[in-house]
């Protein structure tokens, strides 16, 4: 039979649509159609995009978001292997965000004692009496979470109690900062701390008629630190792997670890090609100043297909509020011969900033008080004058939580990113004005006089000083009020931001502050599939059923790592 060529291949061909499904297949050639590993669909979705704002589905391919638009569209690329999820009218939000987080201090909070929200120090001691009753002689009791700001005794404990419930135990808690250790008569013994042990350099040992209390603040905490004897191997794994858990339960896709060290970075390389941490992480070297530069490796850019990066190093200038180790320009309004603590010399931490830049590495510098403040921003911008190459990455100041009027512009100006955790506010507003006195405590938590001058906020928790459930911040961020919703109108209410600018604070501008804007951060196509679902849409609700509001999905890389319900 003779074939028209001209007719046979015309659109709509019968001949054409015979060829295609015998003959095709005869020579080895198929014709397949691209279709979704998993759809999201009758969502609300805030992709934090301006051209498109919202979206009611999303499908995703190879871990990163195909398409986006309506659920129409989305089911079109659907096949049959496609994983179907019709939510609802839940809300999806680009994968949050905790821009400072210690993954290993929650690990080891969920293993040790916990106490948090205890109301006084008889209290803590009846918990670990509790605790050394099941201890071996000898075993240290660990734990964290006490706050004497919380009690109706508001100095610092002593001793006597911790000796009397675990005499044969040495005991170690830290406050809720991790600034400060409290401390039996058995640890202090260990550690050989006496009357004639000195301060060290950046630390403070609490005393009492001369004798140490057993209160270790700042640098001090290292005389007995050294002593407390490691988790194996074997056990930090698993620390890690509980506490990655629980931060993908509270809507977690990824946490910026803030200091830690090279054997760290091993376990996670180890637990990410074992295929067992789920959480995206970015991490920071602790250094510090005093050691040799041998931290300084090649940084790590992407990992594990983005689940790693290592490229930040974090220093510290000066000490928490809590426990009046953060360094002011002027006297504690309650403690008046106490300007707070240098942990290192500034001139030391400008040159290792320098040297790190040098190297390729962003600078992120821990600081709390006015004057630890303006000393972070001076050795930030004397060390970019040293290593211009500085000038492009993208350098942080952890907490910068209270601020001298001068000091706001000069975020902006610098360049530097604001890393702050608005749960801190809400946790010390009842006490702040208190340390710092009304005037200077206008410029505690300054999100929108920072914003204000073009400064980039990322937010984070610092958990395990706050809870690491990202709602909490956001819910902080936007109300500036605890859970009860005391003061009325918010602790400096001109400050608080509005519900979309907390969250780009947990999720793009996190992203941005760890070089991941072009990969997370909004929802858009090509970025990498992380998001988290919320039960209710937040977006049409009164601020107060943010905390009402629970984590209904996490998806990382288009990997459903947590869903309501599950038990892990």
């Amino acid at each position: 039979m003779l074939i028209d060529p001209e007719k046979s291949w015309r659109p709509g061909s019968l001949l054409l649509a015979a060829l295609l499904a015998t003959g095709a297949a005869g020579c080895g050639w198929t014709e397949e159609k691209e279709m979704a590993d998993l759809v999201l669909t009758n969502a609300h979705i805030l992709t934090l995009e301006p051209e498109q704002p919202r979206a009611e589905a999303i499908a995703v391919r190879n871990g990163r978001i195909w398409k986006v638009g309506s659920t129409a569209d989305i089911l079109a690329a659907a096949g049959p292997d496609t994983e179907r999820i019709d939510l609802g009218g839940k809300l999806v939000l680009p994968g949050l965000t905790d821009a400072h987080g210690h993954l290993m201090g929650l690990g080891d909070h969920l293993a040790n004692l916990d106490v948090t929200g205890t109301q006084s120090a008889q209290e803590v001691a009846g918990m670990v009496a509790e605790r050394a009753d099941g201890a071996a002689e000898g075993e240290w009791i660990l734990g964290r979470g006490w706050d004497q700001n919380d009690w109706s005794t508001k100095e610092f404990p002593d001793h006597s109690g911790l000796t009397r419930a675990a005499p044969g135990n040495p005991v170690v808690l830290r406050r809720v900062d991790g600034h400060a250790v409290w401390l039996n008569a058995r640890a202090l013994e260990i550690a050989g701390i006496t009357a004639a042990t000195p301060d060290p350099p950046g630390g403070k040992i609490e005393r009492a008629g001369g004798h140490p209390t057993g209160i270790l603040i700042d640098n001090a905490v290292d005389l007995v630190q050294k002593w407390i004897p490691e988790p194996s191997r074997d056990e930090q794994l698993r620390r890690l792997e509980a506490a990655s858990r629980a931060c993908l339960r509270d809507g977690l896709t990824s946490i910026h670890d803030a200091g830690i060290d090279w054997d760290r970075v091993g376990l996670y390389q180890e637990m990410i090609d074992q295929g067992r941490l789920k959480l995206r992480i970015y991490a920071m070297i602790g250094i510090e100043p005093t050691e040799n530069r041998t931290e300084l490796r090649p940084p790590i850019v992407d990992y594990g297909n983005g689940m790693l990066a290592v490229r930040s190093i974090k220093l510290y200038m000066d000490g928490a509020l809590g426990s009046r180790g953060a360094a002011l320009l002027e006297p504690y309004a309650d403690d008046p011969e106490n300007r707070g603590l240098l942990i290192h010399p500034a001139a030391k931490v400008t040159a290792v900033a320098a040297e790190a830049m040098a190297t390729g590495y962003q600078v992120n510098i821990h600081a709390i008080g006015d004057r630890g403040n303006r000393l972070a921003l001076d050795a930030l911008e004397e060390a970019t004058r040293q290593a211009p190459i500085g000038a492009a990455l993208r350098h942080r100041i952890e907490h910068a939580q209270v601020l001298e009027d001068a000091d706001i512009p000069r975020f902006a100006k610098l360049g530097v990113i604001a890393s702050m955790q608005p749960t801190h506010c809400t946790s010390d507003m009842y006490w702040a004005a208190e340390r710092l006195g009304e005037t200077r405590a206008r410029g505690a938590y300054a999100w929108n006089r920072l914003r204000q001058t073009g400064a980039r906020l990322a937010c984070g928790s610092d958990f395990p000083v706050e809870s690491q459930a990202p709602l909490e911040g956001i819910y902080a961020a936007v109300t500036r009020q605890d859970r009860k919703g005391w003061p009325a109108g918010g602790w400096h209410p001109e400050e608080r931001m509005s519900l979309e600018e907390a969250i780009r604070c947990f999720t793009i501008d996190a992203a941005y502050a760890a070089f991941e804007e072009e990969h997370r951060g909004t929802i858009r196509p090509g970025k990498r599939a992380d998001f988290t679902v919320l039960d209710n849409d937040i977006t049409a609700l009164p601020p107060e059923e943010i905390l009402k509001t629970g984590i209904e999905m996490t998806i990382v890389g288009g990997e459903i790592v947590y869903r309501a319900g599950d038990k892990n």
